[in-house]
């Protein structure tokens, strides 16, 4: 989900269909990205005997598992299913097909009044949300559920991205300029970025070097380039080169 990334994979070969054109293909190989997909999409490939190579990510799939375990056990004990995440969103899409599509989705505090809190609640967490959002939505329903309701929640946000904030913190806060290289339709990236921008005001999202606005070289001391976990490797190598180039200039 890195623009510049598909666009280099295209360049080999690679054509990026929708499910739509999905459902039409027969005997094909087709690759599934990193968010995952709904059981249906496996249903699809196996009924028209589509080839998939599988690269979502591990962490999504054990994720995948245990939300329709606990979907399966809902159906008897009447258990509402909530996912904190962003709605329409490739891998939420891909966790509400583990409940056949009755989880239901949550992106903030106001969005809570969707459920009812005199049933019990189980809760799970997008893996690249915000642990600090996460973790106000817990105590949220803890403050609201009633006495008698049980409430479960697990933390399944990814820690290749948790992990990684206050150390980006650290980084963005010992530099005079920040470039954070990310794909606009990132999640995750919007968020690190966020977290860059709360320690220094000078951090400017860009997704290729051509966005850089050789002004903001002048009267800086330190430059940092930092990014998504999806950012791709070469792209911020070729940033920080071109940003060499400009200061040489």
């Amino acid at each position: 989900h890195n623009s510049l990334e598909v666009e280099r994979l295209q360049a080999h070969g690679l054509r990026t269909i929708d499910h739509r054109e999905f459902s039409a293909l027969k005997g094909k190989k087709v690759l599934l990205r990193a968010h995952g997909e709904p059981p249906s999409t496996y249903e699809v490939a196996r009924q028209n005997d589509i080839t998939i190579v599988d690269a979502t990510c591990p962490v999504v799939l054990q994720l995948q598992r245990k939300i329709h375990k606990s979907y399966q056990e809902s159906r008897i004990n009447n258990t509402q299913l909530v996912i904190y995440g962003k709605k329409g969103h490739a891998e939420v899409n891909g966790l509400v097909g583990q409940t056949e599509g009755t989880a239901i989705v949550v992106e903030k505090i106001e969005d809570l009044d969707r459920l009812d809190f005199g049933r019990d609640i189980c809760l799970f967490s997008q893996t690249t949300k915000s642990l600090d959002g996460f973790r106000k939505i817990v105590e949220e329903i803890y403050q609201r559920k009633a006495k008698n309701a049980r409430f479960e929640y697990h933390d399944t946000i990814c820690r290749q991205v948790a992990n990684r904030m206050p150390k980006l913190r650290e980084f963005a806060a010992t530099h005079d300029l920040i470039f954070f290289v990310s794909g606009k339709k990132s999640s995750n990236g919007k968020m690190l970025f966020e977290e860059c921008l709360k320690v220094n005001a000078n951090s400017h999202l860009i997704d290729n070097e051509k966005e850089i606005d050789p002004s903001l070289l002048q009267n800086v001391k330190s430059i940092g380039v930092c990014g998504a976990t999806s950012t791709p490797k070469w792209l911020m190598e070729k940033i920080y080169n071109h940003i060499r180039t400009l200061i040489k200039e």
